[in-house]
């Protein structure tokens, strides 16, 4: 989740079908189950259609862009890719190319594709909406504010320009201006949920008697439409707890996610497979053969976890520091990773990471330095050292380890009902389909604890441990061993982190611009007559904290 929890999901940039031809009963089958949510109804339909249909640019560009909502986003390249190939002037297929680029965090690819269609359509507002989102995800806020404010000028009632700019003005802490957007968004009357949504993430906001009505009725609305559902039914969740009703808070909760779990697929046997696979691999001995064989750059801290574990809070501290620069939640291990796997379809077997063992002399330091060069798009200043916040990189401490054995790792931990709880009420931007189920994320908690103890039994020392609870409790302490893990100086600022300016992108943004505080802890003990399933999923992990840690 890839984990970007301040994404901005672009998922319904138009209708499945359109243009004025004929359509295939089957595509038309296909787009009313996609309307209704059904991707995984509609998926076999689709996959077989264009296997009849190769050439049909119509099913492959369906194809292509229900893959995109499901995350597989490597199918959907190669599927959009194609579909571009056969029919290059068809300017629907080439956006959702570029979304998929976007999504995938490649950037340049993204913006090349969209320049493309902007020079024949220089002023068309969703196009320019994607191109400032993406400029946004490489830090560029001073073009893509601006671009966003024009696009609004011209276009004052579109609705996803208004969400754009709402989640840029919130990354650089314009608050203030952000909550007018979104606002104006509800005001438009289209696409609902995903701005009342945004409210509700601020964390900060609070909802009125009216706007709690105006979401229930949505809801009963049985034209509402399924992203704008799920959207509005974990804002309500959150409306509500907020207010202290927590049995109702609770029931939205547990539909978002229900509703919201149907669509993002995610297989916990699996997961642990996986797990156990990078474990019997990553040994004592492996580390041991590929020793003094990565790049030698000190310049990456990663600060890897769960979401909403606390790696924010740790990224802005360290990003207080006049060494350290913060960039974003970057997903380059993560496509590392994937490209090591040989996998072109989500069905094929892994080679990773048995293929590291193969690779020739060199080929680990060669990993390294590309890092720093695709991360150096992220980089806005010449300061020596950076953070990369992806959480999910955890899987990933014994390739980080081998092809940058310098760098700092610092896992970000909380107490797994806090943890796990704070992610299932979270709805993010796309992937982390783990969080979508108690059990899921019970699981899926379990197992990031089992591959943190192996990582700690075969490279002792070599991942700092901060422990949330014990940064609220004593900061000054946590982060003098902060600094002095990642060999840098103790500067006063980085206990002053919540007056540093900097873009945030996550969905803590306005809690690390403010003083630690306890109220974040122990949230789950309200909602405890309901969270049996995933105390059942964590078994023994919570063992080892004390009840009110």
């Amino acid at each position: 989740m890839n984990s970007r929890q301040m994404g901005v999901p672009l998922e319904g940039h138009g209708s499945m079908l359109s243009g004025s031809g004929k359509f295939a009963p089957e595509l038309v089958a296909a787009a009313g189950h996609v309307s209704a949510g059904e991707l995984a109804l509609a998926e076999p339909i689709l996959r077989q259609y264009v296997h009849d249909h190769p050439a049909d640019v119509n099913g492959i560009r369906m194809l292509g862009e229900l893959g995109m909502s499901l995350g597989a986003l490597v199918d959907a390249q190669n599927l959009l890719a194609r579909c571009v190939e056969l029919a290059p002037d068809y300017s629907a297929a080439r956006f959702a190319l570029a979304n998929v680029y976007y999504k995938r965090h490649r950037y340049d690819e993204a913006l090349a594709e969209l320049d493309i269609l902007l020079k024949g359509d220089p002023g068309n507002a969703a196009w320019l909406t994607l191109k400032a989102a993406t400029l946004v995800d490489v830090s560029e806020h001073a073009s893509a504010i601006p671009l966003l404010a024009d696009v609004i000028a011209q276009h004052p009632a579109h609705r996803q320009a208004y969400l754009s700019y709402g989640h840029a003005l919130r990354a650089v802490g314009a608050v203030d201006e952000a909550i007018v957007a979104y606002e104006k968004c509800i005001e438009l009357g289209s696409g609902e949920g995903e701005a009342y949504w945004s409210l509700a993430n601020l964390k900060t906001y609070r909802f009125t008697d009216a706007q709690i009505a105006a979401m229930e009725a949505l809801l009963q609305d049985k034209s509402c439409a399924f992203r704008d559902y799920y959207h509005l039914l974990f804002a309500l969740g959150k409306a509500r707890e907020d207010r202290g009703e927590y049995r109702h808070a609770m029931a939205a909760y547990a539909k978002g996610n229900q509703v919201r779990g149907r669509s993002v697929p995610w297989d916990s046997r699996e997961f642990s497979r996986n797990v156990a696979e990078l474990k019997a691999f990553f040994t004592p001995e492996f580390f041991a053969s590929v020793a003094g064989q990565g790049c030698g750059s000190p310049d990456p801290i990663f600060i890897v976890g769960l979401p909403r574990a606390g790696s924010t809070l740790l990224e802005q501290i360290l990003a207080s520091h006049s060494q350290v620069e913060g960039t974003a939640e970057l997903a380059d291990i993560i496509a590392l990773a994937r490209r090591l796997s040989g996998k072109q379809r989500r069905d094929d077997v892994s080679c990773y990471p048995g293929v590291l063992a193969e690779v020739g002399a060199g080929a680990l330091a060669e990993m390294g330095r590309d890092y720093l060069a695709s991360t150096a798009k992220q980089r806005q200043t010449d300061k020596p050292r950076f953070i990369d916040k992806m959480p999910n990189n955890f899987s990933h401490i014994g390739l980080i380890h081998g092809i940058l054995p310098n760098a700092r790792i610092i896992d970000a931990r909380r107490h797994p009902m806090d943890c796990c709880f704070s992610g299932y009420k979270q709805l993010f931007a796309s992937g982390q389909g783990f969080t979508y189920g108690l059990s899921r994320i019970g699981n899926y908690y379990r197992d990031y604890v089992d591959i943190m103890d192996h990582w700690d039994r075969v490279l002792p020392g070599r991942v700092l441990r901060v422990q949330y609870e014990d940064m609220v409790e004593d900061t000054e302490a946590q982060v003098r061993r902060m600094l002095d893990y990642c060999d840098l100086p103790f500067e006063e600022q980085c206990l002053a982190f919540h007056e540093n300016e900097r873009t945030v992108r996550t969905a803590s943004s306005e809690q690390v611009r403010q003083p630690i505080y306890r109220s974040g802890m122990d949230q789950w003990q309200h909602f405890e007559d309901w969270l049996e399933p995933l105390k059942r999923a964590l078994g023994s992990v919570l063992d080892r904290y004390p009840p009110n840690q």
